[in-house]
């Protein structure tokens, strides 16, 4: 522990945080132990909680100075392992870095620190005619600091991008503990794109301590729907047909039946429990035309084989239908005491396939999966089902993850949409990736992060001459070998 290993390093961050700033004692550390991925565990030595810039400079100078790995954290809400203290350290959390500094309708930008909850700023912007378009499924958890890590998407992103899209400029803390701003307010950055290259590197190359975002102006109207299908292959033609006919939906989600019944008994929203899928479906826009587009959309669902097709009349039925889609999580609790949340990414056209594979992939296994879609840009994430306390049912959750992965990857698709690479998927990047592509990746990572301080052994193999010159030493919990060991929890 770095409180007997290093008590100076403990007295000096005491010295420029404050004893309420910093935890620790073991006892109350082991709560941050991981983040939402919760199979792998290793907990911090100290953990620090930064209320200014200059604080997290402090910090990284003191932990350089010591020799000491680092890295940061949001509200835990990361499901890849992206917050997992691999080698112990420091832990510099973001939950006290709250403040939403600024709002500009004029130039359309806010400026908020890392540790904003996201919908914090959809609140704080009701009723100005302007929103913040990236809304992930945990957004009233979730901060804006972990999606600018994992470049998070949402329900929205198929019309409206994912969050690197929505990003201006971030003021952060480089490795060496010096301070500076990448972009800014200004819609168009001068140089080379750098904000861009930050936005979904996990932590590993700066520590971002302020965000200027984009805000979008609300649209005139909406239009939602909800499709019921007998089979997941009918929806997801409903979904080809959709895009096909040139409509892009602000939002398109599907949830199969395991989802249905665990929503319906939680929730009560009056679902068919024998139907086998569902889609939601938002329209938003300009009034003129929506209802027109609208008519279409439910045509081509009744033309692919939907049995109905619910329309949310007003404001409190639309928020009715969303709440379904944004509690889909919470309410897996009602059909197994552990699950694991997978993120694979295939083209749309190969949504039925992949849907097949994961079925096939629950018999092998033997596990329960249910699924939850981005249907629209095929971001899939099916959910294994599992008892942590079984240690033959964590393995074979664990080995029924990567197989669905390593389909994804057969599919032409990816590992990763929003949860990012963490630790869980190390062992995927080079089946993605060729060996040139990981050595430009790690000589990136290098000039940023060059003592490999920050983050360390987080999305990138730290084996087989991939260029980095410091390799962490692994937690032993940690089996960065076999693909099926990797899967979100």
């Amino acid at each position: 522990m770095i409180a007997s290993r290093f008590p100076t390093l403990l007295a000096e961050l005491r010295r420029a945080l404050g004893d309420d700033n910093l935890l620790a004692n073991h006892a109350e550390m082991v709560v941050y132990e991981c983040d939402g991925f919760t199979i792998e565990k290793n907990c911090p030595d100290v953990i620090c909680f930064p209320r200014h810039t200059a604080d997290v400079q402090t910090i990284v100078r003191l932990c350089n100075e010591f020799d000491v790995p680092f890295l940061p954290r949001g509200a835990g809400t990361s499901l890849a392992g992206g917050c997992l203290p691999v080698d112990g350290g420091v832990l510099i959390v973001f939950t006290r870095m709250k403040a939403i500094e600024e709002i500009n309708l004029r130039d359309r930008y806010a400026v908020v620190q890392p540790g904003v909850v996201n919908v914090w700023l959809t609140n704080a912007l009701k009723g100005t005619g302007f929103h913040y378009a990236p809304d992930p499924s945990s957004q009233g958890a979730c901060t804006i600091g972990g999606n600018v890590a994992t470049n998070s998407g949402g329900p929205h992103t198929l019309k409206y991008g994912v969050t690197v899209n929505h990003v201006l400029g971030v003021e952060a803390v480089l490795t060496d503990g010096s301070i500076v701003r990448f972009g800014g307010p200004a819609e168009d950055y001068v140089g080379p794109d750098l904000v861009g290259l930050l936005v979904g590197s996990e932590g590993t190359l700066v520590v971002v301590t302020k965000v200027w975002v984009r805000l979008t102006r609300d649209p005139q109207g909406y239009r939602t729907m909800l499709a019921i299908f007998e089979s997941v292959d009918a929806a997801t033609q409903a979904i080809s047909d959709i895009i096909g006919q040139g409509i892009i939906p602000a939002a398109l989600e599907m949830m199969d039946q395991g989802i249905l019944i665990a929503l319906e008994q939680a929730f009560h929203f009056g679902f068919p429990l024998d139907a086998q899928a569902i889609l939601l479906i938002e329209l938003d826009g300009l009034e003129a035309g929506l209802d027109e587009q609208r008519d279409r959309v439910v045509a081509l669902c009744d033309a692919a084989g939907a049995r109905e097709v619910r329309r949310a009349d007003d404001p409190k039925e639309r928020l009715k239908l969303w709440k379904c889609r944004k509690q889909a999580f919470g309410a897996i609790g009602r059909l197994s005491p552990s699950y694991c949340t997978q993120d694979g990414v295939v083209p749309r056209t190969k949504l039925p396939h992949i849907f097949r594979r994961i079925t096939e992939i629950s018999a092998k296994y033997g596990v329960r999966i249910v699924n939850v879609f981005h249907a629209g840009d095929g971001n899939i994430h099916p959910i294994v089902l599992f008892d942590e306390r079984e240690p033959a049912q964590v393995k074979a959750a664990l080995d029924a993850g990567g197989e669905i992965l390593e389909a994804c990857i057969d599919c032409g698709g990816s590992v990763t949409g929003e949860h990012g690479i963490g630790v869980e998927k190390i062992p995927f990047m080079a089946k993605l990736f060729a060996p040139g592509d990981l050595e430009v990746m790690q000589r990136v990572r290098t000039c940023f992060n060059p003592d490999h301080r920050l983050s360390p052994g987080k999305m990138l193999p730290t084996a087989g001459g991939c260029g980095m010159e410091h390799k962490p030493k692994p937690s032993p919990s940690i089996d960065r070998t076999h693909p099926g060991r990797r899967a979100a929890l």
